[in-house]
């Protein structure tokens, strides 16, 4: 048998044990007036089932069979970065400055803290440059509630996206049911909306396998996209994360690398690696492929925002 043959009766396989497992938890499910769904990558399956009304009533993981994704098409380079200023210090002048270079550059949108989010909608009217915010940031330890509160909030005051922090204590405590509920709430609050959101699993707190459940659970939640990191944490993006998050989550789901992109090639390998959407404070040194670049003339009357 040629190489190609094997190939797709390996898929094959794949596909007949992944339309089996579903088959069976909608069976046991549907007596009880629930739905379960289920995915799997590299031996792991994890299924989340939901009541009737789609909250999450339970969330698990075992290891069984494997699965298959794709790197996606590329898209226009400053089309996919999320130009951001996250820091604790920054001043309505350097939010301001942000907003002036997204819409020269239209960069995808600019990621800032929700106290600046009502500025940001106000700067960036007219243009096609979205407002994204962070939720739960950057520990991911508050509460579900709180977060769904703080996404209701921030999408009050003009927020388009939303990059919400997982529980990630929940996570390696196992306790998933705890992490998709936690997830769901953000994306049922930002969903409702219209709002897109970005999961951020913060990789360098997990192993292989702990990134991989995290990665499905995102996308059983109904999230967006799967992102790697806050930049807040002990190390950011690396293109190894970004390969295992995007052949985990398959070809549809989006997924962003974000912490330490500060040049083109950082952003080409992870663009390569599966990245749909760039997290990075460089955004411009990127997109002009330089290292010396200078920055863009500041927003007239800044100062008075």
């Amino acid at each position: 048998m040629d190489a190609n043959k094997e190939q797709v009766q390996a898929l094959a396989e794949i596909i007949t044990k992944e339309i089996l497992a579903v088959m069976r938890e909608d069976d046991s499910a549907a007596a009880k007036g629930q739905f379960c769904k289920v995915e799997m990558v590299d031996g792991l399956q994890v299924t989340t089932c939901f009541d009737e009304f789609g909250e999450i009533i339970s969330a698990g993981a075992e290891r069984l069979t494997t699965t298959l994704g794709n790197i996606p098409d590329n898209l226009e380079m400053a089309g996919k970065i999320d130009h951001t200023l996250l820091k604790a210090e920054a001043t309505r002048e350097e939010i301001s400055q942000l907003c002036f270079e997204a819409r020269k550059y239209n960069f995808a949108s600019v990621c800032v803290n929700p106290t600046q989010v009502k500025l940001c909608k106000s700067l960036l009217r007219g243009s096609s440059v979205k407002v994204c915010t962070v939720i739960g940031f950057p520990l991911g330890a508050t509460t579900p509630e709180v977060k769904v509160f703080e996404t209701r909030q921030t999408i009050e005051e003009g927020a388009e996206e939303v990059d919400m922090v997982i529980n990630i204590g929940g996570l390696k405590d196992k306790n998933y049911e705890l992490v998709a509920r936690d997830i769901r709430g953000v994306v049922k609050e930002a969903h409702s909306h219209d709002v897109l959101v970005k999961v951020i699993i913060e990789t360098a707190l997990l192993t292989d396998e702990e990134k991989k459940i995290a990665c499905l659970l995102v996308k059983e939640a109904g999230a967006d996209y799967v992102k790697t990191s806050t930049g807040f944490s002990k190390a950011g993006a690396t293109v190894e994360d970004v390969a295992l998050m995007r052949r985990t989550v398959g070809p549809l789901l989006g997924v962003k690398a974000a912490g330490g992109v500060r040049t083109r090639e950082d952003f080409e390998k992870m663009v390569s690696a599966g990245a749909t959407r760039i997290g990075a404070s460089a955004g411009i040194k990127i997109v002009k492929g330089d290292s010396g670049s200078q920055p863009a003339a500041p927003v007239a009357g800044a100062k008075n925002y």
